[in-house]
C-alpha cells in the first residue's frame, strides 16, 4: 500500500505533525491514525472475503490476468532503474574470463592452424554485380516498402 513512501517522507510527516499538533496532541493523533488504518484494512479484507464467497472460483479467474502481468511489470521497473554508465562499466570490467574465444579459424587435428574459409577456399557465393549507371532522364528504382 505504501510502497513509494520512504523513511525520509515518514520523518517529514512526523516532524510536520509535531509542529502542527504539538507534543500534547501528537500521541492521540497517532493512535487515531493507527485505528483508522486498522479499520480500513479490516474493511478491505471483509470486502475481498465477501467477493470470494459470492463469486467462488470466478474470483480466482479474475486474479489470473493480474498475476500474469506481475512479471512484465517487474521487468519494466528494472528498466526504469537502468543506468547506462553502470552497464558500460559492467561490460568493460566484468569481461568473460574464458581464455579460449572463437576467432574464425577451424581447429585442425594435427595442431597446425588453418585459414578461415574466406582466405583458404574460393567463395561459393558469386560476387554482387556492380550497380549500373542510370540513363539520362531515367528515374532511380524505388522500393515502396522502404520509403
Amino acid at each position: 500500500m505504501f510502497e513509494n513512501v520512504g523513511y525520509g517522507e515518514i520523518l517529514v510527516l512526523v516532524v510536520a505533525g509535531l509542529f502542527i499538533l504539538g507534543p500534547e496532541r501528537l500521541p492521540d493523533a497517532a493512535a487515531w491514525l493507527a485505528r483508522s488504518i486498522r479499520q480500513v484494512k479490516q474493511f478491505a479484507t471483509g470486502a475481498r472475503d465477501q467477493l470470494r464467497s459470492e463469486l467462488g472460483p470466478e474470483f480466482d479467474e479474475l486474479r489470473k490476468p493480474m498475476d500474469e502481468l506481475r512479471e512484465p511489470l517487474a521487468q519494466l521497473r528494472g528498466l526504469r532503474n537502468y543506468d547506462p554508465r553502470r552497464a558500460v562499466t559492467r561490460a568493460l570490467f566484468e569481461a568473460d574470463d574464458s581464455p579460449v574465444k572463437p576467432n574464425g579459424y577451424a581447429p585442425r587435428p594435427g595442431g597446425t592452424p588453418s585459414l578461415p574459409p574466406s582466405l583458404g577456399t574460393p567463395s561459393l557465393h558469386p560476387a554482387a554485380e556492380p550497380p549500373r549507371r542510370l540513363a539520362a532522364g531515367e528515374h532511380p528504382p524505388i522500393d515502396p516498402d522502404a520509403t
